[in-house]
């Protein structure tokens, strides 16, 4: 029995491998389509978000399909801002 689980442990370790990227890629396209819907809710231009980066809890750099690029944070008041940046 413990023979078997030590043959079968290289081949554990490779499906939890391949499945943290999956997941991992999944909870990143949520994050873009949240992030295009507080941009577009705040009014500013972007269609799409192709691209996102956690900076922090609560606290996002996203860049659009248009080119366009955001800071999207909470605030001390827990209040949702978007700025444009440069």
């Amino acid at each position: 029995m413990r023979k078997r689980l030590i043959a079968r442990a290289p081949a554990l370790l490779v499906l939890a491998c391949l499945a943290t990227p999956a997941a991992a890629q999944q909870d990143n396209e949520a994050l873009k389509k949240d992030l295009t819907a507080v941009i577009a809710l705040q009014g500013q231009p972007c269609g799409e978000v192709v691209s996102a980066t956690v900076l922090k809890q609560n606290d996002y750099a996203a860049t659009c399909k248009d080119g366009n690029k955001y800071h999207v944070f909470e605030n001390d008041k827990g209040r949702v801002v978007v700025e444009k940046q440069k």
